[in-house]
């Protein structure tokens, strides 16, 4: 078991950033759960995730649920781990939450590293900045959500809150394919 360190970035005009540290071996649905709870949406909408190439132009579709005429007809976020679709030569994919509001993030695969004995995963491992959710219903209080399985997990909550611009070098060292270039 391999632990697959992430950085998922939301397309919008303010840095909103979660780094995630994850078990190579879950699910794309598992993952899909950490990703929305991390930058706090209740999970109640439609997700997909998607694969892209490496300048992000989009390619297939992974539902959360089959929508297709006959059931089965459609492979879903429970039918693929993440190490059997994301690996050092392919290390990015689209993740769509909400497809009212069209929530997109940028998930890029940064580190392959071995795990921690002392951290529990899924790990957020860094956080900046917020939603505008001046238009939705999205509770940013992990510590209060009763809701969230990760609310009383103190590796899930440790939050660096004090952000410096060398810190978007987080993964930088001997584990990490690639330097950002956001």
């Amino acid at each position: 078991m391999s632990i697959y360190k992430f950085r998922v970035i939301l397309d919008q005009e303010e840095d909103v950033i979660r780094d995630i540290a994850i078990n190579s071996e879950t699910s794309l649905e598992d993952f899909h759960n950490t990703i929305y709870q991390s930058f706090g949406f209740d999970g109640s909408e439609m997700a997909s995730f998607y694969t892209c190439d490496d300048k992000w132009n989009q390619e297939d579709e992974i539902p959360l649920f089959d929508a297709g005429d006959e059931p089965g007809e459609m492979r879903t976020m429970a039918d693929f781990i993440l190490e059997d679709l994301l690996f050092e030569k392919q290390t990015k994919i689209i993740y769509v939450y909400d497809f009212f509001n069209m929530w997109t993030f940028f998930v890029e695969l940064a580190a392959i590293e071995e795990p921690e004995l002392d951290i529990t995963y899924p790990a957020l491992l860094f956080s900046i900045g917020q939603i505008d959710n001046a238009n939705n219903n999205v509770n940013f209080n992990f510590e209060e959500d009763n809701k969230n399985p990760y609310a009383n997990n103190e590796d899930f909550l440790n939050i660096d809150e004090d952000f410096e611009d060398e810190d978007y070098d987080i993964f930088d060292g001997d584990d990490s394919f690639s330097e950002y270039d956001y």
